[in-house]
């Protein structure tokens, strides 16, 4: 595959000097073999990968396999100029999740790199702006901040994006490296489809993961770093999240975050408080609403609720007719807490509504209730502070505690996703047949431009020998007619260049026709589309 130069000296020139140094004293070191040693560098396959991992081969002269060329007629340099450049623009665009989840990072460093539902859109357009980013999605919820990626190099994406979320949250690099994971092609596929299944919840099957899968593609939709692969990875999810749970009922008996709030709070009260324990909700957006919802689910019938507009309170009242709910403005919150025993917060505050000195000052609870006041926070970033934990009257829990709800229904959750993952096997091979049939389309392009290319020339020869006089009918006629021809004759080859991914035995037949006619039309040795890519994101981010 041909390679520019200066396409080359711009992208590659780090690799090669790295390199060079240590391939041109290997070889003056060992004139007689022209021994070299050739570091290879490729992400871990493996989950939770947070490096690279490194081979070094040793090929000699003496190997009969491999024969290096002389000092005389190839520089230790250019060889690595070639070897380095052959790989980068072979290299196939690669589907890539860096993420930070509850499983590996602590509430702190992912209330740091949430980003808002509306920054969404900004979030791609700057990932995109990157070097070797062509696609990007956000899913940022409670428990996950994850970012997926059509990246041109594995590698250098990776760094891209993770010195991005380190500029924009404030967290070092080396931080984020060390709670992220890695994820690759099908297994970055796996994963979402996972998540969309409610896989990789704390609470199984929670209905609120895929409802959020499907608020990024809604988001996403009419912006331009929302790509083709990254849409149609993220519409498969909601297909495999809905097919899960249908087949597998798994939603039944499983909870979302709110409802796993709600449990929690009532496995640390009394039993005999269940019914009458005093309920204060803090916010009455999407997550709050279920959590009264849940509380009503479990035998509540009054609750207070502060929200910042009574609207939202008052069509709650209106939904669940015959419980009593108190609307309270934000300006009487404390108030409120004095007279509750639990209460959960869920704003989208980024401040902290309660404090260490607000918990102090709070009257105590009756021994009815536990004597403890209970601060089940389920805000991301959190509503209240962590240090009111070490007063002897309160307890605080947020979405990391959710797992001792997780723990009682263990069994049955391991049991239903092992179900669950032979059908994320058979869509995931559906979603990667389906991206193989996208390879055709730089063959149909770069075809179509060879076969344009010869009836230009070949019109342009026809024209000059027919002279001066030639009327603009005639031209025209002559275009039409080697337009005709061309497409009649590129009829055959493009039907067995298209395919939708469906069919295995199609698919592979499809892929064995495009070799052949990179072969036969040698398209290979015209500039490779990802280098192209590549090229003209470099030359956009240095006006």
């Amino acid at each position: 595959m041909a390679v520019s130069t200066a396409f080359a000296g711009t992208k590659l020139d780090t690799i090669y000097l790295r390199n060079a140094v240590a391939a041109s004293s290997t070889s003056l070191a060992s004139p007689l073999n022209h021994q070299i040693d050739r570091m290879f560098c490729m992400p871990r396959k493996a989950r939770n990968c947070n490096g690279l991992r490194c081979e070094v081969v040793q090929t000699t002269t003496d190997n009969t396999s491999t024969t290096l060329p002389s000092s005389s007629s190839l520089s230790a340099l250019e060889q690595l100029k070639s070897s380095a450049a052959d790989r980068y623009t072979k290299e196939r665009s690669s589907i890539v999740v860096i993420g930070l989840s509850i499983h590996t990072t602590p509430v702190e460093m992912r209330e740091k790199l949430a980003i808002p539902e509306a920054e969404w859109p900004r979030a791609i357009a700057e990932l995109c702006s990157l070097n070797h980013i062509e696609e990007a999605a956000v899913l940022s919820t409670c428990n996950r901040m994850e970012i997926y990626v059509v990246a041109l190099s594995q590698h250098r994406g990776v760094k891209e994006v993770t010195e991005w979320m380190s500029k924009t949250s404030g967290v070092s690099a080396s931080e984020l490296c060390e709670h992220r994971f890695l994820l690759y092609n099908n297994d970055a596929t796996q994963h979402i489809f996972e998540v969309s299944a409610g896989l990789d919840s704390l609470v199984l099957g929670e209905g609120q993961i895929l409802a959020q899968v499907k608020q990024v593609v809604k988001v996403g939709q009419g912006v331009v770093g929302f790509g083709r692969n990254i849409s149609g990875l993220f519409k498969h999810a909601i297909t495999v999240g809905k097919r899960v749970r249908t087949e597998l009922n798994i939603a039944s008996g499983a909870v979302s975050v709110s409802s796993a709030a709600v449990e929690l709070a009532l496995m640390k009260l009394p039993k005999t408080s269940h019914t009458t324990a005093r309920m204060l909700v803090v916010g009455a957006g999407k997550m709050g609403k279920l959590v009264i919802k849940h509380l009503v689910a479990k035998g509540c019938t009054k609750m207070v609720v502060v929200n910042r507009s009574e609207e939202r309170v008052t069509a709650i009242r209106e939904e669940l007719k015959g419980i009593e709910i108190i609307y309270k403005p934000l300006t009487e919150m404390l108030a409120s807490a004095a007279e509750a025993d639990v209460i959960f917060t869920s704003t989208a505050s980024e401040t902290l509504l309660f404090r260490k000195e607000h918990a102090a000052e709070l009257p105590p609870v009756s021994s009815d209730a536990g004597s403890v006041r209970l601060f089940v926070d389920i805000s991301v970033p959190r509503n209240v502070g962590s240090c009111i934990k070490e007063l002897e009257t309160s307890r605080v829990y947020n979405v990391d505690d959710l797992k001792e709800v997780v723990a009682a229904n263990k069994e049955d959750r391991h049991r239903k996703a092992m179900e669950a993952q032979s059908i994320i096997a058979e869509e995931s091979k559906q979603f990667e047949a389906w991206r193989d049939s996208l390879e055709t389309v730089p063959t149909i392009k770069k075809l179509r431009a060879y076969a344009e290319r010869i009836r230009l020339a070949e019109l342009d020869k026809c024209m000059s020998k027919m002279g001066d006089e030639v009327t603009k009918k005639t031209k025209k006629a002559a275009d039409d007619l080697s337009r005709g021809i061309v497409n009649k004759l590129l009829h055959g080859p493009m039907q067995h260049l298209r395919c939708d991914g469906s069919d295995s035995r199609t698919l592979s037949e499809t892929l064995e026709n495009m070799h052949a006619l990179n072969r036969m039309f040698s398209l290979e040795t015209e500039i490779s589309i990802l280098e192209q890519k590549v090229r003209a994101k470099v030359e956009q981010n240095q006006k």
